[in-house]
């Protein structure tokens, strides 16, 4: 650059040197703006579920500890993508570019058991795993006038009635769903399917009483009661009874010998910038530990289990293993 001034005027070599100096600046204040995630555009959190779901009210209630662990102005959306039994969303989620402005909830059993019964836009290979938040047990339940008191009672009556009792899940190869089918595998009878975008769809029915079982989720029917949904709920599908629900006898203290769950957690397209993955990681982790948001959790009987990405990833793992066995055995295509 000596050089090339020499033989330059000098107030050619000031300007010269004012362009380079004023474009230095510049790419130095556009290198941080392009590098401002998370605050320079919102993050959409795509739900595969319908508002007013479990999983709704979970994320909802988690986004603002989400922002604040983010820092920065970080802003979050929600973008609820139902149907399909949760295909379409999370197949949002994998097909999103993987620069963490999209992440999402995946469920079990839905994500595992949907690329086993057919072909779908993901695999388990998809993602990038960022923890687990909720292990939500299901549960039946009836409206608060059905004659149905007990499990023996549906029993009963579809032993006598086969395929007249209607059972409405969130969606073919959901938990709800193997749920109805270990229960008619248990109990020796047929009900028949109805399946729904999202639990509450599935409430919406069985408060109108368009179907006569609801197979949800323990958490949810707990919110839906508290907020005077006519409900009863017959069972939790645990080894144990959960102390949100300490009255409510297992399947298994009434002779149905199998448990079945629902783990809600966070993904987001598979090839995270290692920097955006750790911070995101960080912040829902931080999030879930946040006593304020444990508090609102509980409030809306969300029950937590947090799990690291690690640990996340392999209980997915070992659910395919589980599933795939399944699948051999009771295949949950719809009837």
């Amino acid at each position: 650059m000596a050089q090339a001034d020499a033989g330059r005027p000098a107030l050619t070599r000031f300007f010269c040197r004012a362009a380079l100096a004023a474009g230095l600046a510049a790419g130095a204040a556009a290198g941080p703006a392009h590098a401002a995630w998370p605050a320079d555009q919102p993050i959409n959190l795509i739900i595969a579920y319908a508002p007013g779901g479990g999983t709704d009210i979970v994320a909802r209630n988690l986004i603002p500890f989400l922002e604040k662990h983010l820092g920065d102005g970080a802003k979050i959306n929600v973008i609820n993508r139902p149907g399909a039994g949760g295909a379409i969303g999370f197949a949002a989620i994998a097909q999103a570019p993987p620069d963490g402005y999209t992440i999402g909830f995946i469920n079990t059993p839905p994500i595992i058991t949907t690329p086993i019964e057919r072909q779908v836009a993901w695999t388990l290979g998809s993602y990038d795993y960022l923890g687990n938040i909720v292990d939500d047990p299901g549960t039946f339940c009836v409206h608060r006038d059905s004659a149905y008191k007990t499990l023996a009672d549906i029993q009963a009556f579809a032993r006598a009635n086969p395929k007249k009792v209607t059972v409405g899940t969130t969606g073919v190869g959901s938990d709800d769903h193997l749920a109805m089918l270990m229960f008619e595998k248990s109990a020796g009878v047929q009900m028949t399917h109805v399946p729904f975008k999202g639990s509450a769809d599935t409430r919406t029915a069985i408060i109108g009483r368009h179907i006569e079982v609801a197979a949800i989720n323990v958490g949810e029917a707990l919110q839906y009661i508290k907020g005077g949904s006519p409900i009863r709920c017959l069972g939790q599908m645990t080894a144990a009874r959960m102390s949100m629900a300490p009255d409510w006898p297992t399947f298994k203290e009434q002779g149905y010998n199998f448990e079945m769950a629902s783990l809600r957690g966070m993904a987001a397209p598979k090839g995270l910038p290692p920097a955006v993955r750790e911070r995101l990681v960080r912040a829902i982790g931080n999030a879930t530990s946040d006593p304020a948001f444990r508090a609102a959790a509980e409030a809306a009987f969300a029950p937590v289990r947090y799990l690291a990405p690690a640990a996340y990833e392999a209980e997915l793992r070992a659910g395919d293993t589980m599933f795939r066995q399944l699948w051999k055995e009771l295949p949950w295509t719809d009837k």
